[in-house]
């Protein structure tokens, strides 16, 4: 596959913060991407530097084999929708998506006014009197009807209640299909998006904790649960990123696939497995790291 995008040792510092500690990785085209990680993660960073936005404080970041700052041959290609998008305080919904027209080249407006019919955008409503969930649905209308090569969401879709968000990911899978590209994905809503990634990015903390294709992390953990001393047996030199005990009964969450002799040796123990959910894993193997990085800290 081609890498679209292609990013080494990213650092970016605010004064004494460092919000991306050194990062590395790549994106290729036509795949859809989860870029995950709690709140302060550094995720909207990462987006803001690769779409322009912002600077890096050091390392090399390449869109399309080049440079984006103020690169029209790259930003003509690429779509950032973020939550929290500015318009001009005169415009309405159907000036925002004439805008936004002119500005890439694979624009579909069939499509942008069919999304806005399902969406019960109200058309001529200024964008300031619109509700949250209305600015949502116009900041995901621009990002599927745009047909960027390259589109960024950064949690724009949270305003969007439960029927909205399901026709946003509907209409993602079903235009990806017919119009592949890169997509890139940000969200606190993981088990919800989890069917439409094929590769997750984890970021906690400024640093990437895992860079995977999504079914390969699925079969990266599971759960084993029963008698305490049981599966402390079981678990024994195993990794376990999550520990929980309610009288004689633990719930141990290991890393690595169980293997058909694994599976053997718990059922004769007569102990339970069951798999974790990708949003589980994401938890678990961020609330690990963290603990790490204060053990780590604290021997300093």
């Amino acid at each position: 596959m081609t890498t679209v995008i292609e990013v080494r040792n990213l650092t970016k510092r605010y004064r004494e913060t460092v919000a991306v500690a050194d990062v590395s990785f790549s994106i290729e085209e036509n795949t859809i991407y989860g870029l995950l990680g709690r709140n302060g993660a550094g995720k909207t960073t990462i987006m803001s530097i690769l779409t322009a936005q912002n600077f890096a404080t050091s390392g090399d970041v390449r869109v399309f084999g080049e440079h984006p700052y103020e690169n029209a041959r790259v930003l003509s290609r690429v779509c950032f929708v973020r939550e929290s998008q500015r318009y001009p305080d005169d415009a309405n919904a159907r000036h925002a998506l004439r805008m936004a027209s002119l500005f890439f080249p694979n624009w579909d407006q069939a499509f942008a006014d069919r999304l806005a019919v399902e969406f019960a955008l109200p058309m001529k409503r200024r964008i300031k009197k619109l509700s949250r969930g209305q600015l949502s649905a116009v900041g995901v209308i621009i990002g599927l009807a745009s047909r960027a090569e390259i589109t960024f969401f950064d949690e724009p879709y949270l305003g969007l209640d439960a029927v909205a968000r399901q026709i946003f990911y509907d209409r993602l899978l079903e235009d990806y299909a017919e119009h592949p590209r890169t997509v890139i994905l940000s969200s606190h809503l993981i088990d919800e998006v989890a069917n439409l990634l094929e590769r997750v990015i984890v970021v906690d903390g400024g640093r990437i904790v895992m860079d995977e294709e999504t079914d390969a992390v699925r079969d990266r953990a599971a759960t084993i649960v029963g008698d305490t001393a049981a599966v402390e047996a079981f678990v024994e030199g195993r990794e376990v990123i999550h520990r929980e005990a309610l009288g004689r009964v633990t719930s141990a969450t290991v890393l690595g696939t169980l293997t058909g002799d694994d599976r053997l040796a718990l059922t004769r123990a007569g102990l339970e497995v069951s798999p974790v959910s990708l949003q589980q894993l994401i938890v678990r193997t961020t609330q690990h790291a963290a603990a790490d990085a204060q053990s780590e800290g604290a021997l300093r």
